[in-house]
């Protein structure tokens, strides 16, 4: 174990979600990845806030918030509550950290306030931000795209030395890169469901001599799925697969694609992540949210959003490119270096111990 900050000692990190009571046991018997919340709670020195100690700790009131505004706003009461004890807070998304920096108004001292950003530039976001004053009671937000980050200095006025872009994590540790074995045909695949553009691969690779599996699933999207919409041909099959059955997936493929509607946040990030770490060679589209990871040429291609011929043609120059294991190769240099999950929680312990010395 690492560890904890020289000054992390009383930092609070919130989970939306419910912490599964197996995640240690699967994690330890290699069942699924590392999570973020874990390691920056062991690295932060943090104690963790889910739904389940929410709903376990706010009493009649916090029963009241969650039947009223549900359980994100009751995750926010539950950290205000605590606000006495501790230095600083440390929210998983504006899901959380937009309603608790709105109660930190109500209180003259309050702790220091990091939140992660996925994505601001919702005009409905953008409404509250400005109305409620929010640029005051956030102290640092941490984006993943580029264009966020160019979007919340530009139009919502915040300081640019409190916006931090840093790229996303994965755990190298579990998607591993395998010996490449050619498949006959050969086998590609994606994943997720956030903002996939499945139809549009789908018909890329409608008629194509290649086997296709599409991973349709996601373990916190709400997002439907977006092949529901497509009348599915022979070669493709949609399946919804565990951790270990997703990274056997990526073991067998050739190639990986990582369709993509036009987006300004960086939608796709945890595949292609995952996929890199394979040394997988990829293709993605290019959206204005996802610029920041895949470099052309060099770690995978990028294609127009929406262009189903663009796609095809790049699918059928990948299969046929002798260079596709050194794209591959590349992309997992390049997670090792910047987006392991070690490597990202250590970046983001750095502003924590920074935020914490700063407030002594």
């Amino acid at each position: 174990m690492r560890e904890s900050p020289k000054y992390a000692t009383r930092v609070l990190l919130t989970v939306s979600g419910v912490i599964p009571p197996d995640l240690a046991a699967d994690v330890i018997h290699g069942r699924r990845p590392r999570v973020d919340y874990v390691e920056m709670a062991s690295t932060f020195g943090a104690d963790l806030l889910d739904y389940g100690e929410a709903w376990r700790t706010s009493g009649r009131f916090g029963r009241l918030v969650r039947l009223v505004a549900g359980d994100n706003a009751l995750l926010a009461w539950s950290c205000y509550r605590r606000r006495r004890e501790y230095d600083l807070v440390f929210t998983d998304g504006e899901q959380i950290g937009f309603p608790l920096a709105a109660m930190f108004h109500l209180t003259r001292r309050r702790p220091r306030h990091l939140m992660i950003v996925h994505v601001l530039s919702v005009p409905k976001k953008v409404a509250v931000f400005r109305l409620l004053r929010l640029r005051s009671t956030i102290d640092t937000l941490f984006v993943y795209a580029s264009e966020q980050r160019r979007f919340i200095v530009e139009r919502l006025g915040v300081p640019p030395d409190r916006v931090v872009l840093t790229p996303f994590m994965v755990d190298t540790g579990f998607f591993v890169p395998r010996p490449s074995v050619r498949s006959s045909p050969p086998l590609i695949c994606s994943a997720g469901l956030e903002f996939r553009d499945y139809p549009t691969l789908v018909e890329a690779v409608r008629g194509m001599d290649v086997q296709v599996v599409l991973a349709a699933a996601s373990p916190w999207s709400r997002r439907r799925d977006s092949s529901d919409d497509v009348v599915i041909p022979e070669n493709v099959e949609v399946r919804r697969l565990d951790f270990a059955e997703l990274r056997e997936l990526y073991a067998r493929s050739d190639l990986v694609v990582v369709p993509v509607v036009e987006t300004d946040f960086q939608a796709g990030i945890t595949t292609i992540l995952e996929a890199m770490a394979m040394a997988k060679p990829i293709i993605c589209t290019r959206t204005a949210g996802q610029t920041d990871t895949i470099v052309e040429d060099v770690s995978g291609r990028y294609v127009p959003p929406g262009d189903v011929n663009a796609l095809r043609n790049a699918i059928t120059a990948m299969l046929d490119d002798d260079r596709a294991d050194d794209l591959g190769a590349a992309a997992r240099r390049w997670t090792a270096e910047h987006a392991d999950i070690e490597v990202y929680v250590e970046r983001l312990a750095q502003h924590v111990v920074a935020t914490l010395a700063g407030s002594t």
